[in-house]
């Protein structure tokens, strides 16, 4: 009921939607064709890529999704055609737009090549500074 909660909720859909664009202009196939809240669920075979396979390889970048079956999958459920992918922790942490465009072009260039382990290490570093920007709230609190 505070104000605050109505700016955060806004963050939290205007990062959803930026991130959305950046993973489509990618190639990525979004099953609603965008988003419009703070969940988008992925389909990965438009890049060649199963879930069990982009969930493995963005853990390896420290980015975490999980693999999701989309409508009429017909992939089995532990290796599924999609993910699925949530802002809000982002926007906790202080995200804004720009740093969802690049959390999506890193996305994007994981899933094209996810046997590249050289860029998997290259955008785990990235991530790495990115996140050290915007710490964990509660990891900024001192006992």
């Amino acid at each position: 009921l505070q104000p605050e909660f109505r700016t955060y909720a806004k963050q939290v859909v205007d990062n959803a939607k930026a991130l959305s664009e950046e993973l489509m202009r990618g190639g990525l196939r979004l099953l609603s064709g965008g988003t419009d809240n703070h969940l988008m669920l992925v389909d990965v075979t438009a890049v060649g890529s199963t879930g069990k396979i982009a969930e493995k390889s963005l853990e390896a970048c420290g980015v975490t999704v999980n693999m999701n079956m989309i409508p009429y999958d017909k992939r089995k459920p532990m290796d599924p055609s999609g993910i699925r992918i949530g802002t809000p922790a982002l926007t906790t942490r202080g995200m804004g737009v720009s740093q969802m465009k690049d959390i999506g072009e890193w996305i994007v260039a994981a899933l094209k090549d996810p046997d590249d382990d050289q860029k998997l290490e290259s955008i785990r570093g990235q991530v790495s500074d990115l996140c050290s920007q915007f710490p964990v709230p509660a990891a900024a609190i001192t006992v």
